[in-house]
């Protein structure tokens, strides 16, 4: 009965720190326009940037890998811990695999749906659906673009079409 609380507190404490990451990653998503001043571009020119659209996609893929990262690094920690009994540390080693997983798909589908002719997009695979966000053509994203990035996300994903939210860029 205690190694089951045990194992309960430890899946708790690594739900905890999930959340944790997404929040941050949320709340640091203004960091790249920061980033880009200290190197030595005008607070101006990043506000350029952003409305050309490019910073959006940019700022993104940042804000997704550093989320990712911090996730990362608190379920290796977990594994490498010596505290931890072993199903919570092949449980921790599962979902840095899934996560690495998640990383390749991700650029795989921004690379197909750019190679469809888009200027850029950003992909973010969660548990249970997928979200894209794609710089739309000229005229805005018609239903042949939904369908057409829609078949990349699923043929890569093994998601369901419903699964797929697609959103145009601003």
């Amino acid at each position: 009965m205690k190694k089951i609380k045990k194992r309960g507190a430890v899946y708790g404490v690594i739900a905890l720190l999930l959340c944790a990451a997404v929040y941050l990653n949320w709340s640091y998503v203004d960091a790249p326009e920061e980033l880009l001043a200290a190197d030595g571009a005008s607070p101006d020119s990043a506000d350029t940037a952003a409305e050309g659209g490019e910073d959006y996609f940019a700022a993104s893929r940042l804000s997704r890998e550093q989320a990712r990262d911090e996730a990362v690094s608190t379920l290796r920690e977990l594994s490498e811990s010596e505290d931890a009994d072993q199903t919570a540390k092949d449980e921790a080693a599962a979902q840095i695999s899934a996560l690495a997983d998640d990383s390749v798909a991700e650029a795989n589908i921004e690379s197909l749906i750019r190679a469809k002719g888009y200027a850029d997009a950003v992909v973010m695979i969660g548990d249970s659906s997928v979200n894209v966000v794609v710089a739309p053509p000229d005229g805005g994203l018609q239903a042949t673009d939904v369908t057409v990035i829609k078949d990349i996300v699923v043929s890569e994903t093994g998601m369901t079409a419903g699964q797929v939210k697609i959103v145009e860029a601003e």
